[in-house]
């Protein structure tokens, strides 16, 4: 395709003028601003990787600007992820790397991501492991998440965890009839665990992890905080373990 010489020239100006002769659109007529805009269509149209090439460059700056604002958010409210005084931890607890997983037991993605968390702890054996009961799926989320929450308020971590399991693998509908049949085959004190679910000891928990989460932008499950990081959604057992080891490298 030919351009003209006035076209040609301002697209080279533009794309290799340093900052001494700066390309300055406004100093150009309506007809060479018309000129420009068609050698740089033309020159698109027979380029388009150039589109993609800056599409993607403005997508890494997009991702590094999000990533940082995720480890200030972290920062900030570092005190209510790690040492919230009411979340579940397990793992080992004098790890050097915390990980920490907003978690809703309808979530299909929680339930994938369960035993891959469950092995990169095990294998490890070196990681810190908080839960924070975050239910935002419906009504049957927020019954699992109160009765999680009650079991281990009334019954210790050590029942927490085993009621966890069952709950991430239950796979009926959720209801105070079927969590009732769990606290019984979990040995437990039903009618004291259904009771517990509605009070405020209870309601606070899962108050204070929506405000946590709502400080921190956080809107969907799984969501992770690894160290430093804030990793929204699934990440594959490699990936978890990869950064795993950035975070102590």
């Amino acid at each position: 395709m030919t351009r003209t010489p006035l076209a040609a020239l301002a697209l080279s100006a533009a794309l290799l003028a340093g900052p001494a002769a700066a390309f300055d659109p406004a100093a150009m007529t309506e007809t060479e601003r018309a000129a420009f805009g068609e050698a740089v269509k033309a020159y698109l149209m027979e380029n388009p990787q150039v589109l993609v090439e800056a599409i993607g460059v403005l997508e890494e700056r997009q991702q590094a600007a999000e990533s940082e604002n995720d480890k200030v958010l972290v920062q900030t409210n570092a005190k209510d992820i790690f040492e919230d005084g009411h979340s579940w931890v397990g793992g080992n607890l004098t790890g050097d790397v915390t990980l920490v997983e907003f978690v809703d037991y309808r979530c299909s993605y929680c339930r994938k991501a369960h035993d891959e968390v469950a092995e990169l702890v095990k294998s490890d054996g070196n990681i810190r492991l908080i839960m924070k009961e975050f239910p935002i799926l419906g009504a049957e989320s927020d019954l699992s998440a109160r009765f999680a929450v009650a079991v281990k308020q009334l019954a210790g971590d050590a029942a927490y965890k085993t009621a966890h399991d069952r709950l991430i693998a239950f796979r009926g509908a959720v209801t105070l009839e079927s969590l009732t049949r769990l606290a019984e085959d979990l040995k437990l004190d039903a009618p004291a665990i259904l009771k517990r679910m509605n009070e405020e000891e209870v309601t606070a928990v899962l108050r204070a992890n929506h405000q946590l989460a709502e400080r921190m932008r956080i809107s969907g499950t799984p969501t992770f905080v690894l160290g430093g990081q804030l990793l929204r959604g699934y990440l594959p057992l490699q990936g978890m373990q990869a950064l795993v080891g950035e975070e102590r490298g």
